[in-house]
């Protein structure tokens, strides 16, 4: 495995007093705000390529893609991913009947509510300047499965994608047929994804937890690295009803003597983590203590930083994606290279940073504050629950100077959709309510009984099809001779941006 190439240390008495001052604004800042993951290419040409294909679209050729159908097809015929049985027997009896891929190479393993995809994505890029051949699994996908399974930072391709499948589907079939419950849509996923990052084989495999931690079926790593992105309430019918009740379960990724990477929390959670931490004689590094944001300020595309991480500080750092949120994200990231790196252990001085610039010049992250058209400005973003709402709006706000923003929402049925709307309420001068083609979709007429209540009657517009709310909105955005400055967001689900994205023409 390559090693990094470390520069002098920077001397720390200079930035003491800078660092001291972060840290009160790191234990003040709200924890439950998620991650904004945004886009602008305008200063990546200069940086870099960026970490390969955004999106990948369906395969031209028709035998590639029937056969990727089929797969799909077989997959969806297993139990979905809100459908679980909180246990990691199957996923540990199939990497047996696999001969254990997921030992062959070190990994990553990120766990926490909002944010995770976007950590990866920036760990994955961190590695790969270096020079290491990376795997990254995260979920859910935007537009198409394969974006999943990812190899040196591009989506496996669909062909490829099929053969991972057929390779594994007789030993998938041999657990079936032994175990009480046949093998889940994610469990199947992850199956893939470690043996693929096996037969490669990658040097790091950068993974994110699909929900939870303890049973989740990524959980059968041992990682060294633990990292763990803010908590807050998602899925609180499975995982807990508050912070600290959930990052019980998530902080069940966290092994023996491993180093844990742990962003801002509530309280309780961090308490939580830190008890798990010494139970596990585990090392830790705490957001706003050891490792934070020493200073960002917004520029075109994106945001210039200055990170202090485990072997110091990196300054003139360019960050193509917008919001606050989004640069503590990033020396989350930072922190679990330098560590995956044995820095601020094992070795002193830091990653070379210049290294470190390129890579974070060129994190692109599709379907987060992404501007996929203007004139007037469309935004496509996944915000799901409040926490990650809260984000969005702050990022919209810090970032864009819309005169009118109209809101496109389709949600599913099992999030607090009242409390994502009453995050978007102060930003939205109008709301379109939609619904898309999921079946865990809320009814576009329930939602809008819903949006009526924070919104006032006046301010809601429903179209149930995708398509006609598109067009709403934007017909709503041209109003009143604001077209300069309106803008529209598309929110509310992973789903549902993924498909705009595809009725908008990113394929």
């Amino acid at each position: 495995m390559s090693e990094p190439r470390p520069s002098d240390r920077h001397d720390a008495s200079d930035s003491d007093e800078t660092f001291a001052e972060i840290v009160d604004e790191e234990t003040q800042r709200d924890p439950d705000l998620a991650v904004i993951e945004a886009g602008s290419r305008t200063l990546r040409a200069a940086s870099g390529p960026p970490q390969g294909d955004e999106v990948p679209a369906r395969p031209t050729d028709p035998e590639v893609d029937r056969a990727l159908r089929a797969v799909e097809q077989e997959l969806a015929g297993r139990w979905g991913e809100t459908k679980l049985e909180p246990s990691v027997a199957r996923i540990a009896a199939l990497m047996d009947t696999l001969g254990d891929p997921q030992r062959a190479y070190p990994s990553i393993h990120i766990t926490g509510t909002n944010g995770k995809t976007s950590t990866a994505r920036m760990i994955e890029g961190l590695l790969g300047a270096f020079e290491l051949r990376t795997g990254r699994y995260t979920s859910p996908h935007v537009q198409s499965i394969t974006e999943r399974i990812s190899l040196d930072g591009a989506p496996m391709d669909a062909e490829r994608f099929v053969e991972a499948y057929q390779d594994i589907k007789p030993y998938v079939e041999m657990v079936d047929a032994q175990q009480p419950y046949r093998l889940s849509f994610f469990e199947v996923l992850t199956g893939m994804a470690y043996a693929a990052f096996a037969d490669a084989p990658v040097d790091v495999a950068v993974v994110e937890v699909g929900m939870g931690g303890s049973w989740d079926a990524t959980n059968v790593i041992d990682s060294t690295v633990a990292v763990v992105t803010p908590i807050s309430l998602d899925h609180t019918d499975r995982l807990g009803s508050t912070p600290g009740e959930i990052a019980v379960e998530k902080s069940g990724i966290i092994k023996q003597g491993a180093t844990v990477i742990l962003a801002q929390q509530p309280v309780d959670a961090a308490q939580v983590m830190l008890k798990k931490a010494v139970a596990a004689d585990a090392t830790v590094a705490r957001e706003g203590m050891e490792f934070g944001v020493v200073s960002r300020e917004v520029a075109v595309g994106g945001q210039l930083l200055t990170l202090r991480g485990l072997g110091g500080e990196y300054d003139n750092i360019f960050l193509p994606l917008y919001g606050a949120h989004q640069a503590h994200n990033a020396v989350v990231a930072l922190c679990a290279v330098e560590a995956f790196f044995g820095i601020g252990a094992e070795q002193a001085g830091s990653l070379d940073a210049d290294i470190v610039r390129k890579a974070f010049a060129a994190v692109i992250s599709p379907g987060r504050l992404e501007v996929v058209r203007s004139s007037p400005t469309v935004i496509l973003d996944a915000a799901h629950n409040p926490a990650g709402a809260l984000a969005t709006a702050a990022g919209i706000s810090e970032a864009f100077g819309f005169s009118r923003l109209i809101g496109v929402v389709g949600a599913s049925g099992d999030k607090d959709v009242r409390g994502l709307l009453e995050a978007f309420e102060p930003i939205f001068a109008e709301v379109v309510i939609t619904q898309n083609s999921s079946g865990r979709a809320m009814d576009a007429d329930e939602l809008a009984g819903i949006a009526v209540e924070v919104f006032g009657n006046e301010r809601v517009q429903v179209e149930p099809r995708l398509d006609d709310a598109l067009e709403a909105a934007i017909t709503l955005a041209e109003e009143e001779d604001e077209y300069a400055g309106a803008g529209v967001l598309v929110t509310g689900s992973v789903i549902t941006v993924g498909e705009a994205r595809l009725l908008l023409g990113r394929h």
